[in-house]
């Protein structure tokens, strides 16, 4: 007859072993949301030099801040994890970039018109969020990564909701 195991044995293996992700995939996952994080920063400091309005020029200085911070709290993570923080931004933050100084250049710096561009960033950046927190993660990963979530998702509704609806509503801030 073979052994049964003890439940001692039971309630030492670990639960979703094949699903949880392995130290090379969370680098890569971290080193994503690092490179979003990063252009998220670098679309703050655009809209802030295509801002007219020194409040929004503040608020985008102030959010970049943070992204920035965000990026330096992944690539830490990332070296945890075993791998190398990813230093570049993605090619379609280079467009965006240039679109949003094309959009703005024509509209002569209209806040409105910057703040779309910046919620579009925002957007696609608690997209990416959303999906990391899909996969399967160390508790304390998945902690940090709520987080940081919780930032973007404000910075986004801010911008939406608040900044955007005003601008609209608002003709000295358009």
């Amino acid at each position: 007859m073979g052994r049964k195991p003890t439940l001692g044995l039971i309630l030492c293996k670990p639960l979703f072993l094949e699903d949880e992700m392995n130290n090379t995939e969370i680098a890569n996952l971290l080193n994503g949301l690092t490179e979003i994080s990063r252009d998220s920063a670098d679309s703050f400091k655009t809209c802030a030099n295509n801002a007219s309005d020194p409040a929004l020029k503040s608020f985008f200085m102030d959010r970049a801040q943070s992204c920035e911070e965000a990026v330096n709290t992944l690539s830490v993570e990332v070296l945890h994890y075993g791998g190398n923080p990813d230093t570049s931004t993605s090619a379609e933050e280079g467009l965006l970039h240039i679109l949003t100084n094309l959009k703005t250049a024509f509209t002569k710096k209209n806040n409105l018109a910057v703040l779309e561009e910046c919620e579009m960033g925002e957007a696609a950046a608690v997209m990416a969020y959303e999906n990391a927190l899909r996969q399967e993660m160390p508790d304390s990963l998945r902690a940090l990564l709520e987080r940081l979530y919780e930032g973007v998702k404000k910075n986004h509704e801010h911008i939406m909701r608040q900044l955007r609806d005003q601008a609209r509503n608002n003709s000295n801030l358009a």
